[in-house]
């Protein structure tokens, strides 16, 4: 299998983490979504990462999709999410929270590196979700009184939480400061102190300011987005 995206996007990073802990042979192809977007349309139109290929030739795209082949290959016993009923709801309610946030980020360095003017409106509305999804995760976390989310054993939406905050902390260090969601936070150390997360960390670069407006063809206030 080949896993294309770099390791500072958290999308691409708790894939390879996951790939990592259910001991699946990998190779990783560092692609970046601006330099080498030609590279990875044809096997992802979208361009964007994470994006798996498999053996034959078949690309897997988002991260929710590819963790849900994953989980499969591996069998639910050793599946990082309950196999059914209300706790796997719960934990894709998690997921998709922390991957929602890390979403919502991106675009607010889209918003600041690739604009000359950012949208007030824009940053403001991605500002308030940001914000609102943190107190969720802290009210969630305040109720669980074992080491991860759900249990003794780490799951994907320990990852996912830990992914995005590590990342949403290097990108935006004064909307993301630690004394403001202790309990995530707490999770983050935790979970990214493992072999198999030190194994896929990479410091965040964001893109240069290579790209204007006019080039990108977006009107000034038009939404921009990332990857899952």
């Amino acid at each position: 299998m080949f896993l294309i995206g770099q390791y500072d996007s958290p999308f691409t990073r708790r894939v390879a983490i996951a790939l990592r802990l259910y001991g699946l042979a990998f190779e990783q192809q560092p692609w970046s979504t601006f330099g080498e977007g030609d590279k990875i349309a044809p096997y992802n139109p979208l361009r964007r990462v994470p994006t798996l290929l498999l053996d034959g030739d078949e690309a897997l795209i988002e991260s929710t999709a590819i963790l849900d082949y994953l989980d499969e290959l591996v069998g639910p016993e050793k599946a990082m999410i309950a196999a059914r009923g209300p706790e796997r709801r719960r934990a894709l309610k998690i997921c998709a929270l922390a991957t929602g946030l890390g979403d919502k980020a991106v675009s607010l360095v889209y918003e600041r590196v690739l604009r000359k003017e950012p949208s007030k409106i824009w940053v403001d509305r991605c500002e308030s979700q940001v914000g609102g999804v943190l107190d969720v995760l802290e009210q969630e976390r305040a109720g669980v009184i074992t080491p991860y989310w759900f249990g003794t054993r780490i799951g994907h939406a320990d990852i996912a939480v830990a992914c995005v905050l590590r990342f949403a902390g290097e990108a935006h260090p004064a909307l993301f400061p630690a004394f403001r969601s202790p309990r995530s936070t707490g999770v983050k150390s935790r979970n990214t102190s493992s072999p198999s997360a030190t194994s896929t960390a990479r410091v965040f670069s964001p893109p240069r300011r290579c790209l204007a407006t006019s080039e990108m063809n977006l009107p000034s206030g038009t939404p921009t987005r990332t990857a899952a």
